[in-house]
């Protein structure tokens, strides 16, 4: 039936295309809207499912390199129609949705030339963990929506299947995940792998089912669940596991930065284009960057320390708070219960800071344990509007004398509100702006927005304590370190022991921290780039804004500008900030 849909929707827009000489060009531009959405949801069903679109629930997406081929010439197409429509008789909302679809497709097609389809995986998530995301996000209200979610793990085995023979590909070109991080990635694969069909996490949404649903229907569908699981699902990740102790590890490279890979410098520079969103930068300059944020937060966490009382030096300070028993948590709960109260005295401080608030609600939840291990210290899971969950704020319980507590409120900040949740909402909420837009994230902006809202929280006045305020700073640290790091491995030969150094000695991170933050940037090129470079231009816009408008400045209406166009890459928002800052020059005129 989707299938048949999308046809029916070609033709016409195809239709549509063959009358475009009469056409208007806002026609013709939403009518490619509507198509480059549309196809977005068959190609990535699992997207779909995560935006609360109906009708692909029982989908998998197709991975194989003819697959990846297909959607490259159909980011091309698309590109070259959008190039062929006359912006200049669009209005403002429709030239903003125009360039930042070309900002999509241009670096679609230019990430396309390196077939990162054959390294699949991430230091702490990738495909073989991803369809817990996906559980995650399904509704599960009817008897059909749990047909439809047996298709898909009966689907689950060949999208394994497939990325095994990918990354086959990729051992045979010298693609690979750098082999001296894999031991510490393997145990996501392993977690995979139950005795009991039962215990599986994928299995659970069949624990508590819709009284709705006659009990002898409910029973069979249980049945049927742990039979795919035990004769299909299970294993398949059996085959996955023994392939990646097998084959993976032992024929993975020996080098460690992306400048090493096929064609590694242009990759790497790609990357860096499309994490930052900017053209002009290069990885010297970020690393130099880098190395002076650095020395600058240094100079702030002195000042910090020594409104403790403390009594030595700076290391002496950092090895004082990784071990003293008063900074952790002794159980899970006491860690998400403080994250829970940090997000919900927040919440009450929103209104002084934001004119637009979200609908959507947000839970504080524990990381999943079959990836806990080797998975960030927290993260920001969204959900569509009129779903059946709210977003949710994950915090690592993994490991609880590593989670002090003097991070909880940076990371609460970042994480919840007014960071990735309060900005992921309001995207959803985007007027006059086509579905694309309501789920697109520039790294850039997501995250630069994330490490903004962490220092705005001591103007909210969250932090309590010093040693709340030096955990923010040891957590801006961390990303400014990020720039130091990434570069000095991917573009300068740095070793993963020179990385681990450096970030130990510059941050109160817990070394397990530092251990599973450095293999994410050597496994992730380019990404920890966002964060620093995005943060750092936001607070030069907010002091541009406050510099230029004076007393006609509110704070709420500057995050307002900011927020509610949804993600932008940073050159498209300095020009919406510079337009706000006009139009409040002109009103006060």
């Amino acid at each position: 039936m989707v299938k048949r849909f999308l046809m029916v929707f070609v033709v016409v827009a195809g239709a549509l295309a063959v009358g475009s000489a009469q056409a208007a060009p806002a026609d013709d531009l939403h009518a490619l809207f509507d198509e480059y959405w549309a196809n977005e949801m068959e190609e990535s069903p699992f997207s779909a499912t995560g935006s609360g679109v109906s009708g692909y629930d029982d989908k998998m997406p197709g991975v194989a390199p003819e697959d990846h081929a297909r959607r490259k010439a159909e980011a091309q197409s698309f590109y070259d129609r959008l190039e062929a429509i006359d912006r200049a008789e669009l209005d403002d909302d429709d030239k903003l949705s125009a360039e930042l679809l070309e900002f999509i497709l241009t670096h679609n097609l230019a990430l396309s030339e390196f077939d990162r389809w054959r390294i699949p995986f991430l230091a702490d998530t990738g495909f073989h963990t991803n369809f817990g995301y996906v559980v995650g996000a399904t509704s599960f209200r009817t008897e059909q929506d749990f047909e439809n979610y047996l298709e898909r793990l009966k689907g689950l085995p060949g999208f394994l299947d497939q990325h095994v023979e990918n990354m086959r590909q990729g051992l045979a070109d010298g693609f690979t995940q750098p082999k001296e991080i894999l031991p510490y990635i393997l145990p996501s694969f392993e977690a995979q792998i139950k005795d009991n069909a039962a215990a599986h996490p994928y299995y659970k949404p069949f624990v508590k089912m819709p009284e709705s649903i006659p009990y002898r229907r409910q029973a069979a569908l249980r049945q049927e669940a742990r039979e795919v699981l035990e004769t299909d699902v299970i294993p398949a990740f059996q085959r996955l596991l023994d392939f990646m102790n097998d084959e993976y590890v032992p024929g993975a490279r020996e080098t460690l930065g992306a400048y090493d890979l096929p064609n590694g410098r242009e990759y790497y520079r790609t990357l860096v284009r499309y994490y930052t969103t900017l053209d002009t930068v290069t990885p010297e300059s970020i690393h130099a960057l880098g190395l002076k944020e650095v020395a600058r937060i240094r100079k702030e966490m002195a000042g910090v320390m020594a409104k403790t009382g403390f009594k030595g030096n700076f290391q002496d300070f950092i090895e004082f708070l990784r071990t003293d028993e008063q900074f952790y948590p002794t159980t899970p709960e006491d860690l998400l219960e403080r994250a829970a109260w940090i997000a919900k005295d927040i919440d009450g401080r929103l209104p002084a800071y934001f004119g637009k608030l979200p609908r959507q609600p947000y839970s504080v939840e524990p990381v999943p344990a079959e990836i806990a291990p080797n998975y960030t210290t927290g993260r920001y899971v969204g959900a569509p509007l009129g779903g059946t969950r709210g977003g949710q704020y994950w915090v690592n319980t993994y490991a609880l004398d590593k989670r002090p507590y003097y991070e909880m409120t940076a990371l609460t900040l970042h994480e919840a509100v007014p960071g990735h949740h309060l900005q992921s909402a309001l995207a959803l909420e985007i007027e006059n702006a086509p579905e694309f837009r309501k789920d697109f994230y520039p790294h850039a902006f997501g995250e630069g927005w994330g490490l903004y809202s962490e220092k705005l929280g001591v103007e909210m006045g969250v932090y309590e304590t010093p040693y709340d305020d030096f955990g923010r700073l040891s957590m801006e640290m961390w990303r400014a370190c990020r720039l130091v790091i990434d570069t000095g491995i991917h573009s300068k030969s740095w070793t993963r022991q020179q990385a681990l150094d450096y970030l130990a000695d510059n941050t109160a991170l817990s070394l397990h921290n530092v251990q599973t933050e450095v293999d994410r940037y050597i496994a992730w090129p380019g990404q920890a780039l966002a964060y620093k470079m995005g943060e750092l231009t936001l607070w030069e816009l907010r002091r541009k804004a406050e510099r230029e408008l004076g007393d006609a400045f509110d704070i709420r209406e500057f995050h307002d500008a900011v927020l509610t166009g949804g993600g932008l890459p940073l050159d498209i928002l300095r020009e919406r900030i510079d337009d706000y800052i006009a139009e409040m020059k002109a009103r006060t005129e």
